[in-house]
């Protein structure tokens, strides 16, 4: 039986060039794109290796399925394969890769499954290409109107329903999912750790790197929401306009930029805005258009709104709510049932980032996120890191989770 140290190396390797960046480093999987569909072949190859069942869900969510004739409801693992621009290595293929390296140890010893098992690569999760998180998880579950998903646009112009047809899906089957949703007793996900946050119960200690553990376990997802402000100009040549007859909407947004960072501060929350955008984009015009946008996100939900309140409020403008996501508890239960199986109290740190998981987790199904250890604390970037030992410490508590509940 291959060892649970040697299998993350194994795995990540094969998808370490997949859409990676000779010059930066940082990898580009946006949804349907090659380098995405590269890491979807190797994920049916991976199933097909074990010997497992491999489908393509209404939503474009792909899953493996180890004996799913069997009575009784699903334990489901896995997580997702797309990246956002320049990401990481790790945040989704991790959870992805040590569900495949749990199960294939249990294939390969011979286990037999006492329920179905299934492993999940939900689609578009970080929600690069078409500005909304969690595509494929929020369609399965009905959050996500699929009327509004399929009219998505990617900054090609090119709408979901027109990516999805090119693909061989059927747009008119997108959407809720009942009879998936009810084969799905309980999901695990696997997961880098994405920053340093508090440890509950743990006097001053942030991240698991200070408590020299290499695994933890969510909590909860801090409420969170992303909203857009367009600031209308009058587009004039460059060269020939006065500055003082200009309505130069840039400024505005530059402007906007500082507000936010100041109400941030002020509400003790966390505001970005990373990603603008100008019309017509010419660098001798003045923008007829300019837009940006505003993710926000805090352990108090009030607070976050009040932030994008506060900022429109200075700019004059409304704030366009684009998504929002409530506070998200995980599973107590499932929580202390992976404690008993790993045989220790694992820590218990909130998640600042949004997930499938919590996607699951508001449609009613026991969920629970295994956190690795990043010792840098960076995610969304190159920078981000898990050490081979502590990956593999995830597969081994995650396989420890499968022979206590499934197998």
């Amino acid at each position: 039986m291959t060892s649970t140290t040697s299998v993350p190396r194994d795995i990540l390797a094969e998808l370490a060039d997949v859409g990676r960046s000779r010059t930066t480093g940082g990898y580009n999987r946006f949804a349907w794109s090659d380098a995405e569909l590269a890491a979807r072949e190797w994920f049916v190859a991976r199933a097909e290796d074990i010997g497992l069942d491999v489908e393509t869900d209404r939503n474009g969510n792909l899953w493996a399925w180890w004996r799913a004739d069997l009575p009784g409801t699903a334990f489901v693992c896995g997580s997702h394969l797309d990246s956002v621009p320049e990401g990481g290595l790790w945040d989704g293929p991790l959870g992805v890769a040590a569900a495949f390296a749990a199960v294939a140890e249990l294939v390969a010893s011979g286990m037999r499954p006492r329920r179905p098992i299934a492993i999940v690569a939900f689609s578009d999760e970080e929600g690069s290409r078409f500005g909304t998180a969690c595509l494929g998880s929020r369609l399965m579950t009905g959050t996500l109107a699929p009327q509004h998903a399929l009219g998505l646009t990617d900054a090609t112009g090119t709408s979901l329903a027109e990516v999805l047809r090119a693909h061989g899906h059927a747009p008119e089957h997108v959407g809720a999912d009942r009879d998936r949703l009810a084969r799905i007793g309980e999901f695990v996900e696997v997961h880098v750790e994405q920053g340093h946050l508090p440890v509950a119960h743990v006097e001053r200690a942030e991240g698991l790197i200070s408590l020299g553990e290499p695994l933890g376990l969510a909590t909860q997802i801090w409420p969170h929401g992303r909203w857009r402000f367009d600031l209308p100009g009058v587009a004039n040549h460059a060269g020939t306009t006065p500055l003082a007859d200009r309505s130069d909407p840039v400024l505005h947004m530059a402007r906007g930029i500082v507000a936010v960072r100041e109400a941030a501060e002020e509400l003790g929350v966390l505001a970005t805005v990373g990603r603008v955008d100008v019309e017509p984009g010419a660098v001798n015009a003045i923008a007829s258009l300019a837009r940006l946008w505003v993710d926000a996100r805090g352990a108090d939900a009030e607070r976050v709104r009040a932030l994008t309140g506060q900022v429109a409020e200075r700019m004059g403008r409304p704030a366009i709510e684009e998504s929002w996501t409530p506070v998200v508890s995980f599973d107590t239960e499932l929580a202390e049932s992976i404690d008993a199986a790993v045989g220790r109290t694992l820590p218990r740190l909130p998640s600042g980032a949004g997930h499938d998981a919590g996607v699951m987790a508001l449609a009613g199904i026991p969920t629970a996120m295994i956190l690795v250890r990043n010792v840098t604390g960076v995610s969304h970037s190159p920078a981000e890191h898990v050490d081979l030992p502590d990956a593999a410490a995830g597969v081994a508590a995650l396989r420890a989770v499968l022979l206590a509940r499934a197998v």
